[in-house]
């Protein structure tokens, strides 16, 4: 993801989290760290459409998921799941030994995509989403293979 996609991607990104998503300063922000962060955009290839982007956060050993999207029109097609293999490779190329991320407790889709990518439960943090209460299941991949 380059500075100039930013613009692209906001109305999915208001669209898929709503009164929680992230400003476009917020994504330049994360930007302006390279040696920290590494976001990936995935585009349809005949219209340049943003079908989907995810991001990571790599200070050291332990990494972090930033996000994963996935437009609903392109969902079940394995965007997700390539964007999330794009962010492990990265955190292995950072030398990362385990990726955490956070999902919504309601969100079966994700929770089936992570887990089959190995990530585990390893806690809850309850009413974690707002507004609207919900819980987040903490998931952890490690070691990182």
């Amino acid at each position: 993801m380059r500075w100039w996609d930013v613009e692209a991607l906001m109305p999915l990104e208001r669209e898929l989290f709503g009164d929680t998503a992230w400003s476009a300063e917020m994504f330049w922000s994360e930007l302006s760290h390279p040696e920290t962060r590494w976001y990936v955009v995935a585009e349809n290839p005949e219209t340049t459409d943003v079908l989907g982007y995810a991001g990571l956060l790599a200070p050291g050993l332990e990494a972090d998921v930033q996000t994963v999207a996935v437009a609903p029109h392109a969902q079940g097609q394995g965007i997700g799941r390539g964007l999330l293999d794009a962010l492990i490779h990265q955190a292995r190329e950072r030398a990362a030994t385990s990726l955490l991320l956070e999902v919504r407790a309601d969100n079966e889709a994700a929770i089936k995509l992570y887990s089959a990518r190995g990530f585990e439960r390893i806690a809850i943090r309850r009413r974690y989403y707002q507004p609207g209460d919900i819980d987040a299941w903490v998931m952890r991949l490690r070691p990182l293979t």
